[in-house]
């Protein structure tokens, strides 16, 4: 079938065949992730503006090639690699069916990436990400851009696949998106520093079934040890929902929960406790979202709450405190206006629709949110 997405149009596989799933014989298309690429060419848009000489892109796992001919379409030198012969194939016709110019390979990324080296890699598995990520933080000069897909194992569900893919101990809490995006940004950060380099989180978000970073690369050693720093083990009660974190490579997980007094601690790490993202960087980017774009509102919504979130390390989702504390969910602008008039920070989280971030205690929430009924 036929479809059209910002200003290019392509020839994919009928989704009813399929291949909206992602994997299996025959994949090449997934429609779901329209919004990944619509604020995908919005970065690229802003990434420009700060570094002008950026020209080449890789579109890492080709498919139907619709990164790779969407990258073409804003002026970039485009490479798509795929395995797969059909897909090369599908790649290649559609870049020529948009007038645009581009290399199409048909080869394993890992061993083209040993060969060369571009400005933007972007990697866009079905699944885990970390079989390619070695060759991409070794041999790409400004940007990398990867998807992860297996939410499961990131935010701790399926725990013993988390911690031999990410090396990485996840738990499964209740801000489990944002536990899986701290375990795939503590991966990738830990992957770029063996080649000395900095993996700068500048967008991060967390989208359905799926975790999106773009990291700029400083190639100074002292900024891969500075981005170490930000390593860290957060400490969560499951009796009260209690939190705590710690910086550092080493983990000290308190006994009994210092809020409720419960020992059924649960400890995660080492997790990525820094920032997620620039958040000027994020309204540049927001500022780039076109209404050509078929996820526009959508792009610009996400955009801007990741931009005013509050940098913490853990979210908490309103209703599972409520449900905790046997009351009823207010509106989530009351909740958080009631934070704020007790003196806290409080801010909408782009996580879910009842995700928020706050530098209060679960208790200091509670005690703030007093229900009126």
């Amino acid at each position: 079938m036929d479809v059209r997405e910002g200003d290019v149009e392509l020839s994919v596989p009928d989704a009813r065949d399929g291949a909206s799933e992602g994997a299996g014989d025959g994949v090449f298309y997934n429609p779901t992730q329209e919004l990944n690429r619509d604020v995908t060419v919005a970065t690229l848009r802003a990434y420009r503006e700060r570094e002008p000489r950026l020209t080449s892109y890789l579109d890492a796992m080709a498919a139907s090639g619709i990164r790779g001919v969407r990258a073409a379409a804003e002026g970039l030198d485009v490479t798509c690699v795929d395995v797969d012969a059909d897909a090369v194939e599908l790649a290649r016709e559609n870049l020529a069916r948009n007038d645009l110019d581009g290399d199409v390979v048909e080869r394993d990324v890992n061993a083209l990436l040993h060969e060369s080296v571009f400005d933007v890699v972007d990697l866009d598995p079905f699944g885990t990400p970390i079989p390619f990520v070695d060759a991409a933080f070794a041999n790409t000069r400004n940007l990398v851009c990867v998807t992860a897909t297996d939410t499961a194992p990131l935010c701790g569900a399926h725990q013993r696949s988390g911690i031999r893919k990410y090396a990485t101990l996840p738990q499964n809490t209740d801000y489990h998106p944002e536990m899986g995006l701290r375990v795939l940004l503590s991966a990738l950060v830990r992957t770029a520093a063996r080649y000395d380099k900095a993996a700068v989180p500048i967008l991060s978000h967390v989208t359905r079934h799926y975790a999106r970073v773009y990291l700029e690369l400083d190639a100074r050693a002292t900024q891969a040890d500075a981005l170490i720093d930000q390593l860290g083990y957060v400490h969560h009660c499951e009796d009260c929902l209690h939190r705590t974190h710690e910086f550092g490579l080493i983990a000290h997980p308190p006994e009994t929960c210092a809020a409720c007094g419960g020992d059924r601690l649960l400890t995660a790490g080492p997790l990525y406790l820094g920032p997620i993202c620039e958040p000027d960087f994020v309204r540049a980017v927001r500022e780039h979202v076109t209404e050509e774009m078929g996820e526009a509102a959508r792009a610009r919504r996400m955009l801007d709450t990741v931009a005013g979130e509050l940098d913490t390390p853990t979210h908490y989702d309103q209703h599972r405190l409520c449900k905790q504390w046997s009351r009823s969910a207010p509106a989530m602008d009351d909740f958080l206006a009631d934070l704020r008039d007790a003196g806290f920070e409080a801010t909408p989280a782009h996580y879910s629709g009842t995700s928020f971030k706050t530098d209060a205690t679960v208790e200091e929430i509670r005690d703030a949110t007093v229900d009126d009924e």
